[in-house]
């Protein structure tokens, strides 16, 4: 099957499975405290259903429009702008006649079924698959470190011992902390047996994002294809997996990490490259793409360790691994609020692109479990129109006594729908003009 519709059928699985879930956040609490739920939708319903069936006073259905779900609670200011309904005297089956703090409860209750299921699933994962880790003795050739941070006094080889003078177990998670936790000192082992303790610059995150540095680590390999993307540089040039790649461009390539430089230097130029396959020398021409990329991965040549786990360390380390995904996203934020981070955000195509281009149910639920950790943490934002924004409002009036005007309620969730809609919008263009043009 071809990968992208495997990528398309796993990302219309899982956001059916997390909106579906969301939804029964609000729709629970709100049918133990009384209020009556109109509507249950999977998708938006706008002006037609693929499906809908009444039970009881609720309206059960999948709507055509996947761009995420609803449930229509009775005297409730929302995104249906229901204003017949508001106008009329409050009944007690009522949303906005229930005392705050079970109007609260039923808006938290999609952001808390979202961060629970993070949790569960990444406990899931690791009771069932384990985690993978290597350590420095798996890397006996270490890294080879970007030229930036070579300034700080890293070399070529360095294996990553501790971090803030603790030690540090999975060595390619290194970029990863660097970017986004607070990383003060690495210790790292030379070649020649020494080590080293090297301070690590307070904005070291910011610096990495504005000068692309995201992968200063990478792990010495001899630069041997493990795949070629059929339609990129490489798959179109002929090159196959098990590929040894000796020169490009007349330079030779000794290691994996030296390519990479070369194919930027050579961008959307007609260069040679000399291969060889089982054990014969071949060249063919090849242009590298506009990023200078060539649609190629290597073949990995450090060993990998997994640690299993049992029921009650599953959850201990499950809980441990969903903060951290969930403190690495917040800390990351930050650089959508810039310019170069504006550009990089992504839509359904983005996150689609998270999932394995083979069915794997491993990568399957990890992705899954990031994605609902992510919904938790958007959901909650101060938006109007996003339960963030109602718990704003309903915190206000549990602060004040008294209840927003209904009537800025509503330009408040107008104001809050365009908002989404643009962001949406903005997205997804971003994800089409990279498909264009990337």
């Amino acid at each position: 099957m071809d990968p992208f519709l495997i990528k398309a059928i796993q990302l219309l699985l899982s956001l059916s499975l997390l909106i579906v879930l969301h939804e029964l956040g609000h729709f629970i609490p709100a049918k133990l405290f009384k209020t009556r739920v109109e509507k249950f939708f999977l998708f938006f319903d706008v002006k037609f259903a693929l499906f809908k069936k009444k039970i009881g006073e609720t309206e059960y259905g999948i709507g055509w429009l996947p761009l995420g779900g609803y449930v229509k609670i009775s005297g409730m200011i929302d995104e249906s702008m229901d204003r017949e309904q508001m106008a009329k005297p409050p009944q007690p089956w009522e949303f906005r006649s229930k005392p705050a703090w079970q109007r609260l409860i039923i808006m938290l209750g999609g952001v808390t079924v979202n961060l629970v299921l993070g949790f569960v699933i990444y406990m899931m994962v690791l009771f069932t698959w384990g985690s993978a880790f290597v350590t420095p003795e798996d890397m006996p050739r270490g890294f080879a470190v970007a030229e930036e941070f070579k300034e700080f006094g890293f070399r070529d080889g360095d294996r990553i011992l501790e971090v803030n003078g603790e030690a540090f177990e999975n060595g390619p998670d290194i970029n990863r902390h660097l970017f986004m936790r607070d990383v003060r000192s690495i210790s790292v082992l030379r070649q020649n047996g020494e080590t080293e303790t090297i301070n690590i610059p307070e904005d070291i995150g910011s610096k990495m994002f504005e000068e692309g540095v995201m992968m200063p680590f990478v792990p010495i390999q001899n630069a041997v294809l493990d795949s070629v993307v059929a339609d990129r540089a490489a798959g179109l040039a002929g090159l196959q997996k098990g590929d040894s790649i000796i020169s490009l461009n007349n330079q030779e390539i000794g290691y994996w990490h030296e390519l990479a430089p070369l194919a930027q230097a050579s961008k959307s130029k007609e260069v040679e490259l000399v291969f060889k396959r089982d054990d014969e020398i071949m060249s063919t021409m090849i242009t590298p793409d506009e990023d200078g990329l060539l649609g190629v991965t290597s073949r990995r040549e450090f060993n990998v360790q997994k640690r299993e786990y049992g029921f009650g360390e599953s959850i201990t380390e499950g809980f441990k691994f969903g903060y951290w995904t969930l403190h690495d996203y917040v800390a990351q934020f930050k650089y959508v609020f810039t310019a170069k981070g504006a550009t990089q955000v992504g839509g359904f195509g983005a996150i689609g692109s998270i999932f394995p281009d083979a069915w794997n149910w491993q990568g399957f639920w990890m992705a899954t479990a990031f994605i609902s950790i992510i919904l938790a943490f958007m959901n909650i934002l101060p938006i109007p129109a996003l339960d963030g924004g109602h718990v704003v409002f309903l915190m206000y009036e549990m602060v004040t006594g008294r209840k927003p005007n209904e009537k800025f309620m509503e330009y408040a969730q107008m104001v809050g729908f365009f908002i989404l809609i643009a962001l949406v919008l903005f997205a997804n263009g971003n994800d089409i003009y990279r498909w264009l043009f990337d």
